[in-house]
């Protein structure tokens, strides 16, 4: 498995004009240089991403895909500002912002520009690519690097607009409600469900945080030489949200099945033979980090958070059907929404005894 990024040349879908960038960049960014070659990140679903190699160093660019995208999605300058926001006011780890492009004629979409890190990437949990000494820590640093985030006052950092600061569950069910629908390709029964029972059964309590949206260990840099996380990437679904449904996010793996491919799942593996955490010490050291003494409705935010990750999956298939995918195995990838709607409609139906 690899822990480096892998790039490909840029897709025809999504190339765009090389000159036009590089003509805002040079004056966006001083002393950027007269040399540019890109290519791009590939496995990631959502917005595309690519390595600027220049002479004043290598940057990263983040753009919204081509072509008709849904309501609120790939919103790259909500990105931009969440992740300058904690460069410059807090220690979570974050690429240093560049510059932000909100002018679709440059290369056809708004985009922004940040710090390239080296670092390494490991997609799944086991976390197999790492040496087993290195898995435990690895797990804690990605732990506590989600309780330091949880921790930061929006408003001290100028985030407090970011979204709204109650009433989270609820606005994303909704949201994802019409997304997926308006994304739907086939029938699926366990969506329809949750769907009905989610707004029924929403959390008992309202928090407050900077919910990144997508955290797990295909967003997180380790540095090269530790197992510590350096950088937490792809902020396209944060906002103003609950923190405890970015973990139950982080802990969808130990609900999924480790024999499917691309699910990322840890169901069926031997976590003490691995070296990683169960989930149990994972909400453990949470609840420690946090000063929570404990987690009500957990069953709920599981649910969601895999109700959630189905209508996002579904959406990468719609899309992939219209042709303007980021990544070239999305049309596999969407097939599996209706396995995560069905383990999420599993969990609903086995309530608060599971």
């Amino acid at each position: 498995m690899s822990i480096t990024p892998e790039l490909v040349d840029v897709l025809d879908a999504h190339k765009f004009d090389e000159a036009k960038l590089l003509a805002w960049l040079q004056e966006s960014i001083p002393g950027f240089g007269k040399r540019l070659e890109v290519r791009q990140f590939q496995g990631g679903q959502s917005n595309p991403t690519f390595l600027l190699d220049t002479d004043s160093g290598q940057y990263v660019l983040r753009k919204k895909p081509p072509g008709k995208t849904l309501p609120s999605a790939h919103m790259v300058e909500r990105e931009y500002k969440v992740m300058r926001a904690l460069s410059e006011h807090t220690d979570v780890p974050v690429p240093k912002t560049r510059a932000l492009c909100e002018d679709s004629s440059i290369i056809g979409t708004p985009f922004y520009v940040m710090d390239y890190l080296e670092g390494r990437i490991v997609s799944h949990p086991a976390l197999r690519a790492l040496d087993r000494s290195q898995r435990m820590p690895a797990h804690h640093s990605a732990i506590d690097t989600l309780a330091a985030l949880h921790s930061v006052d929006v408003n001290l950092v100028g985030l407090g607009d970011y979204g709204r600061p109650e009433g989270y569950v609820a606005r994303q069910v909704a949201r994802w409600s019409k997304q997926y629908l308006a994304s739907k390709t086939d029938e699926m029964p366990a969506m329809e469900n949750l769907m009905d029972w989610l707004p029924k059964n929403l959390p008992s309590t309202e928090e407050c945080a900077i919910a990144h949206g997508d955290y797990r260990f295909g967003n997180l840099m380790l540095a090269p030489d530790k197992p510590e996380v350096i950088a937490i990437l792809d902020w396209e679904l944060s906002t103003l949200g609950h923190p405890l449904a970015d973990l139950a996010y982080y802990c969808l793996p130990y609900h999924l099945p480790s024999d499917m491919g691309g699910m990322r799942g840890l169901q069926g593996e031997d976590l003490e033979a691995l070296g990683i955490p169960d989930e149990q010490e994972t909400i453990a050291r949470y609840c420690k980090q946090s000063g929570r003494e404990g987690i009500a409705d957990w069953h709920v935010f599981l649910a969601f958070s895999l109700f959630r990750l189905a209508a996002i999956v579904q959406g990468v298939y719609a899309r992939a059907l219209q042709g303007n995918a980021a990544n070239a195995d999305a049309l596999q990838v969407g097939k599996r929404a209706s396995l995560l709607a069905d383990a999420g409609w599993r969990i609903a139906s086995e309530g608060a005894s599971r």
